[in-house]
């Protein structure tokens, strides 16, 4: 990164970022087992907004914060309405992948991608290439739907086509409970077995990539300093600082969809194999 590359940086913070960016690229050179967080600013230039940015869906409408929140939607029918005519003009359903998407898959390719934990919902990992078996949903998808009574699953698309037809809060068909997304919502416990493969990934990584996350959700944010406690490196691609910044080797504030191709693109230096960690189950922690 250059002063002509980030005109708004003093010449000392350019410095930094040159300084940053090469060891990031040291240490993917030399990476053989990657496991990667992605969150919301991974799929802004895919047109989903992030929530927490300057332009974030929460920064510039902080009422829609109560769609989200597991306690309001079950409570009050007027927020599960107003949530599902939000599902249906949700971005997700326009969206592509993007060069960031793509440089994951990219990454992959080359036999090194560990793991994909992602807090985001949109699916465009999976559309982009990536394996479903190596992503991890941490919040779930947006793309199903679940009673909140019987369990029972369903498909967004088809509930949605009744909402197309009339229904403003569909209920299950089976019971007539209510009906929410395969979404974790807040107030809402994370599935237990996809908290443990993350934390399985996070702890045998050589090297963890935290790009376009806040870091400020639990148990996801935890994840990047559960890798630096265990030895991984840890690089931290986001615009805005983090409370994890501290645990990282690299910070980089490039966009995610610039700084990934380019990461992934450096060229792998021959070393020795990746270490392997075994820490035992983490559902068996105490």
């Amino acid at each position: 990164m250059t002063a002509q590359d980030s005109p708004h940086l003093g010449q000392g913070e350019c410095d930094d970022a040159a300084a940053q960016w090469a060891r990031a690229r040291e240490l993917f050179a030399s990476a053989r087992r990657i496991t990667v967080l992605t969150g919301a600013g991974v799929s802004t230039d895919s047109g989903i907004p992030d929530f927490r940015g300057p332009q974030g869906l929460w920064t510039t409408h902080p009422e829609a914060q109560r769609l989200y929140t597991l306690q309001a939607y079950m409570a009050d029918r007027e927020v599960r309405r107003l949530a599902w005519r939000h599902r249906a003009e949700h971005p997700a359903w326009r969206a592509e992948p993007n060069a960031a998407h793509r440089a994951l898959v990219d990454l992959e390719r080359g036999g090194r991608l560990r793991a994909l934990l992602t807090q985001n919902i949109d699916e465009l990992h999976q559309r982009a290439g990536s394996s479903p078996e190596l992503v991890v949903e941490l919040h779930g998808s947006l793309f199903g739907t679940v009673c909140t009574t019987c369990g029972a699953r369903g498909t967004m698309a088809d509930a949605l086509r009744r909402v197309a037809a009339g229904e403003d809060d569909p209920h299950c068909e089976g019971c007539y409970g209510i009906l929410k997304s395969t979404t974790v919502s807040f107030g809402q416990a994370l599935d237990p077995e996809v908290l443990r493969r993350a934390q399985e990934a996070a702890l045998d990584c050589d090297l963890l990539l935290a790009a376009g996350t806040s870091l400020t959700v639990q148990p996801a944010a935890g994840l990047v300093g559960l890798a630096a406690k265990a030895g991984a490196s840890v690089v931290i691609c986001n615009a805005e600082r983090t409370p994890y910044d501290c645990f990282a080797a690299a910070v980089l504030r490039s966009p995610v969809a610039v700084a990934l191709p380019e990461l992934v693109a450096v060229p792998v230096v021959a070393g020795p194999p990746a270490r392997v960690v075994t820490w035992g189950d983490p559902s068996t922690w105490e």
